[in-house]
């Protein structure tokens, strides 16, 4: 009990920052901390929400946790875990799982289960596919959502045609829509990926008990050199670069350019810069819709919204293109390393039952696998950068009608606050009247600015209430990388050696160098060549930035987390899971990171000064 005495805060301890209790208040009821909360245990999800939750954004973790529960609980039938619940306090989400303990229950549930992720497994191919097609009109369907307007009068034609419905039906229909589409969206999302995860999780299960010395790096290499639609965005800025050295345009990409006059430089220049043009457009239709960040926030702005993110990348891929480097993933290496581990742990085996279950594993790891990646393409980034565009049109749109200043104020409203200011312009225009929002919502959404700037200067603890005995929901181990060893580790803060950190051995190799801690999307800029990244959470869209870095240090993650994945398929040493980095390690200090054995040491905690 003396980890538990001593362990995390409760919930009911910790308090809302003074001066932002509205702020607080204003979150949906089901998302505050309750009083029963505090027997429970609870994680700050700092892999998908690093920074402080605008309240019409917390619909990215009500849509998903609505969606994964689903599916655990009452879709696929997980045998040992239910859904997630979550709550926010000071902008920050916390989740905590919902595990099945009742032996008879856990049977139950395992018969069902085998019923149905089985059929999914044995027609996997088939399923998929269906999937991509139901995706593609997904997003199909939210393209051709109309851009909310509302005329001074009706067209002619709505008379004439007998028609029958006003502009201002049309506001509420778009907007009911786009959040319908948002909350299918994320149904699609988890139809596969709980699956993904519990087919490596059973494979990862036999490999330790069939071979105790191996380390979970060694198990996950041997999924690794796979391909998935979440790279094609950097092959395509890689493909760019190349065809900028072959069409002779390269000089126009310096580490200091501005990208529109690059644009209109290259339109002027004559065939050769028109031909990179139409390039470029090939590329951003449809791999451009990636966002910066990881899909949950509405400023986390898609390439295609903002290319700095992709032309930041192309001098360094030019560069090493000129120098005659390689510049792709080193897809060869990873599928022979892969393929030799798997046939020297194979040898090891020593009966025939062994070997047949272990090749029955490893195919279906191989079969199921690239889904774990590909998906995000389609759900967290293109469908996403969609919504949120849509959601921002309203945005104008109430903005035009005097509710707020900018368009970006929409995001200060909760779901259900922006479908009743609608509502209230719905109204108004109907009756010729002023509306009501205009003098209501400035206010509020100044406040709760106030209150993000706020909760931004705020740390909050990694964890809150009892430390669970065991944790078996293969999100929660293979994604955030909460077992029960980390959270002993994280209890222990101060009690061991403070400048060692210790996490997941992600991927192997030896790096010294200067830290450089990324706290937001907006510091990437701040990135130089060499640089290890010190971040509480990386995706894969910061894939162009790792031939800039060295190394990588996460807060969070698991072995089987984005970063983990990521920095396997570039090579790129790492360590995720820390529980701290981001925390104890001071922006420039110098560090070792090593991805083989899962430490990260501070050697000069002190800024390494830089030339100016």
């Amino acid at each position: 009990m003396s980890d538990a005495q001593k362990g995390f805060p409760l919930p009911s301890s910790v308090k809302v920052v003074p001066g932002t209790e509205e702020a607080q208040a204003a979150y949906p009821y089901y998302t505050q901390f309750q009083p029963g909360d505090d027997e429970r245990f609870w994680f700050y999800n700092s892999m998908h929400f690093p920074e402080p939750m605008h309240h019409f954004d917390m619909i990215t973790a009500e849509a998903a946790y609505c969606a994964l529960g689903s599916f655990n609980t009452r879709v696929h039938v997980l045998p040992t875990t239910k859904g997630i619940d979550h709550r926010v306090i000071n902008g920050r989400v916390f989740i905590g799982g919902v595990p099945v303990t009742d032996p008879a229950e856990i049977e139950a549930r395992t018969a069902e289960f085998q019923q149905r992720a089985f059929y999914y497994y044995e027609h996997w191919e088939k399923l998929y596919d269906q999937w991509k097609d139901k995706m593609k009109a997904l997003i199909a369907d939210a393209q051709a959502l109309p851009t909310p307007h509302l005329p001074d009068l009706e067209p002619i034609e709505t008379t004439h045609t007998g028609k029958g419905v006003a502009a201002n039906h049309e506001l509420i229909d778009t907007y009911r829509k786009t959040l319908e589409g948002y909350f299918r969206m994320w149904h699609h999302h988890f139809e596969f990926l709980l699956l993904g995860y519990g087919a490596y999780l059973t494979f990862f299960d036999f490999c330790k008990k069939a071979f105790p010395e191996i380390s979970d790096q060694a198990i996950s290499r041997m999924v690794a050199g796979m391909e998935a639609e979440i790279f094609k965005p950097d092959e395509e800025v890689k493909r760019l670069a190349r065809r900028a050295v072959e069409l002779g345009v390269d000089q126009h990409f310096t580490d200091d350019m501005d990208i529109d006059k690059v644009l209109a430089d290259l339109d002027a220049v004559g065939n050769s810069g028109k031909e990179w043009l139409g390039e470029l457009e090939t590329s951003r239709n449809p791999w451009f819709n990636v966002n910066v960040g990881d899909g949950f926030y509405h400023y986390h702005r898609s390439w295609n919204d903002d290319l700095s993110m992709p032309f930041a990348a192309l001098p360094g891929y030019i560069e090493k293109i000129k120098a005659g480097e390689n510049i792709e993933r080193p897809m060869d290496r990873l599928v022979e390393e892969r393929e030799q581990l798997v046939a020297d742990y194979r040898e090891l085996l020593d009966t025939d039952e062994d070997r047949a279950t272990y090749d029955q594993l490893i195919e279906l790891a191989h079969r199921v696998f690239p889904y774990v990646e590909g998906h995000k393409f389609y759900c967290e980034h293109w469908y996403t950068n969609l919504f949120f565009n849509k959601i921002r049109e309203f945005g104008a749109l109430l903005v035009e009608h005097g509710f707020f200043a900018r368009e970006e104020d929409v995001f200060h409203l909760t779901h259900y606050e922006l479908e009743s200011a609608i509502v209230d312009l719905m109204l108004s225009w109907s009756s010729g009247s002023a509306p009501i929002g205009p003098q209501r919502w400035p206010a509020i959404v100044e406040q709760r600015k106030a209150a993000i700037a706020t909760w931004a200067e705020h740390t909050v603890p990694p964890a809150l209430g009892h430390v669970p005995d065991v944790i078996d929901d293969p999100a929660i181990v293979m994604l955030w990388g909460i077992t029960r060893e980390n959270l002993d580790s994280w209890l222990s803060d101060g009690t061991s050696d403070p400048n060692e950190l210790k996490g997941f051995a992600a991927c192997s190799g030896v790096v010294e160098g200067t830290a450089r801690v990324i706290k937001s999307v907006a510091e990437i800029s701040r990135i130089q060549q060499g640089d290890i990244l010190v971040c509480q959470v990386t995706n894969p869209t910061w894939s162009p930035l790792f031939q800039k870095i060295s190394a990588a240090v996460s807060d969070i993650g698991g072995s089987m987390s984005h970063m983990a994945i990521v920095a396997r398929e570039y090579g790129l040493p790492a360590v995720v899971g820390t529980g701290s980095a981001t925390l104890k390690i001071k922006d420039g200090a110098r560090i070792r990171v090593d991805g083989g054995k899962g430490t990260v040491s501070i050697l000069d905690n002190e800024p390494v000064l830089e030339d100016a």
